[in-house]
């Protein structure tokens, strides 16, 4: 403002910084940050985005669509967060501790009825994806169709992947079972993958400020969050879309404007 009203001063234009406070208010101007906008280096973005919008616009019911990724690896030991802490000397967590092992969770969110089928890897690669495939087509038989989405890691997109889901379609029909198509994520979009919600609400009720003794232990306390979640939705059947589970801190939902992979608790 001493700056403004210097310049105005010596163009001839007196004004108190008072005035032209009022002045740049009635106008319309205000103070904001710049908005981060979410995107991708990938130069099919905006086809592929368009691609996985047109399936879950028109996906009928006997259809399902996948949101499927991978949570870790994550070592096993006293993890920081917040907590309710009662008077006296806090909780501290050392910088430097000895893992007590550790965990790959691959896990598929249904988008259509909010359902988590999730198991424990020992690594992130292609045989883990088809062993979510073949998990996913015997949990969901009687689908017509099952649409994977996946981000573009190369275990996602691998060789081997299209070939066993090429023979499985070529069989499918004649055995009555589900056909299943790719329905991939651009390049360096991770933000589009949906259980990347499911995974920031599972950490921040499980992972953070905890201090487990053994991975089994984990493990138990991760199934029986995801099994109380999925009977939640069986009871109360609702779509992905809305923050409909207490611990999910970013908004489930396939949107492009939507950071699905929240920082702060992935």
């Amino acid at each position: 403002m001493c700056d403004l009203s210097a310049v105005l001063t010596r163009q001839g234009f007196s004004a108190c910084q008072h005035v032209l406070r009022q002045i740049i208010h009635d106008a319309g101007w205000k103070w904001r940050k710049a908005r981060i906008v979410l995107t991708s280096q990938d130069p099919a973005y905006r086809e592929k985005l368009a691609a996985v919008q047109a399936i879950l616009s028109n996906l009928a019911p006997d259809e399902a669509f996948f949101s499927i990724d991978e949570f870790g690896p994550f070592a096993v030991k006293m993890k920081q967060g917040l907590m309710l802490d009662p008077p006296g000397p806090h909780r501290v967590v050392p910088q430097w501790q000895k893992s007590k092992g550790c965990l790959i969770m691959t896990a598929a969110l249904e988008l259509s009825g909010n359902q988590v089928t999730h198991f424990y890897s020992d690594r992130k690669n292609t045989t883990e994806m088809i062993r979510m495939m073949d998990v996913l087509l015997d949990r969901y038989a009687d689908r017509r169709t099952l649409y994977l989405s996946w981000d573009a890691a190369s275990w996602h997109i691998s060789k081997k992947l299209k070939k066993r889901i090429e023979e499985h379609n070529d069989t499918a029909e004649a055995a009555g079972h589900p056909r299943v198509e790719i329905a991939p994520l651009p390049a360096g979009a991770q933000f589009l993958n949906v259980i990347e919600s499911v995974f920031s609400g599972m950490a921040r009720a499980i992972i953070h400020n905890s201090n487990y003794p053994s991975t089994d232990a984990v493990r138990a306390a991760i199934d029986r969050y995801f099994a109380e979640r999925n009977q939640q939705f069986r009871d109360n059947p609702k779509r992905a879309g809305k923050r409909i589970w207490g611990n999910e801190r970013v908004t489930p939902v396939f949107s492009d404007s939507n950071n699905c992979k929240d920082p702060r608790w992935r």
